[in-house]
């Protein structure tokens, strides 16, 4: 199960987002935005990353205008590991490398083709582990405490 959120500036990107999981037989909530009124991006990735981190679930696909203020956003919840990209390349070594588990793309940067292109590596790459990805995950989820 997805968790996906957006704010206003996002909201169009997600919804072109969740035709291609629809299509494709992702299960995920939407915990809004649920139109383009303007809204607060911080109240939304909160929402969607609350229930990545009590295991209600997996991944986070989060949205707004750059994809930076929602991801910056969402890492301030305790175990989130969000990544705004905006090419493929790194939506696929965020989850390789950095094992991210919230996604967060800009709808005024990048069009619904790239969009799809990044959402599909990210949720079909595993985290490759290792000593090396792995010690430097725990490195950063350290900063936390």
């Amino acid at each position: 199960m997805l968790a996906l959120a957006s704010d206003h500036g996002g909201f169009e990107l997600k919804q072109a987002v969740k035709e291609y999981l629809d299509k494709n037989g992702f299960t995920y909530e939407d915990f809004g935005c649920f139109n383009g009124e303007a809204c607060d991006y911080p109240d939304m990735a909160k929402l969607a990353c609350d229930a990545v981190v009590d295991g209600r679930c997996d991944k986070a696909l989060l949205f707004c205008g750059t994809g930076i203020g929602i991801s910056m956003a969402a890492n301030k919840v305790k175990g989130i590991r969000a990544a705004a990209c905006s090419d493929w390349f790194s939506a696929k070594f965020t989850r390789a490398h950095n094992d991210a588990n919230a996604l967060c793309l800009g709808g005024r940067v990048v069009g619904p083709g790239l969009a799809i292109e990044m959402v599909d590596v990210f949720l079909h790459t595993e985290f490759e582990g290792g000593d090396r990805h792995t010690r430097r995950v725990a490195k950063v989820m350290a900063l936390e405490d």
